[in-house]
């Protein structure tokens, strides 16, 4: 059967309705969020070997795509390439995340290429360092201290 005019364009239409309405919405806060990997990370201190590289890649998604991360039983590390613009923005970009993410956090120092920060009394501390790392990546590294 041929259509024309008004249903053909009808005919036309009705798949991409259809499709319009089971695609769900997308929402912003549908992304995987920094403050809840930085909690998931700092919760297995002081051995992480329970973590996986995913689970630290949100901390890393607002200022980059490629983060690699990984667990071993001292350390979570991960390291990216920040987006346009300068990894010194990028950087203070994690220390505003986890100032506000781990209220309960030291903020002991803050430099243009280095940003620490504690958790915990001295010899059972949990501690975050994110720091440049050469000329184009940034480091995030938590690790337990005894």
């Amino acid at each position: 059967m041929h259509l024309s005019g008004r249903r053909a364009a009808l005919a036309a239409l009705l798949p991409l309705s259809i499709g319009i309405l089971v695609t769900p919405p997308a929402h912003a806060d549908d992304s995987p969020s920094p403050c809840a990997a930085l909690k998931r990370i700092v919760a297995a201190a002081p051995n992480f070997s329970s973590l996986s590289g995913f689970d630290g890649r949100a901390v890393a998604l607002p200022y980059g795509d490629d983060a690699k991360c990984a667990a071993s039983q001292t350390n979570y590390r991960c390291t990216w390439t920040p987006h346009g613009g300068s990894g010194a923005d990028a950087l203070q970009g994690v220390a505003a995340d986890i100032a506000s993410c781990l209220p309960d956090a030291t903020h002991d120092q803050n430099s243009p290429a280095r940003q620490h920060f504690y958790l915990g009394a001295r010899g059972a501390r949990t501690e975050i360092a994110a720091s440049q790392a050469g000329a184009n990546m940034l480091k995030l590294e938590v690790y337990g201290s005894r």
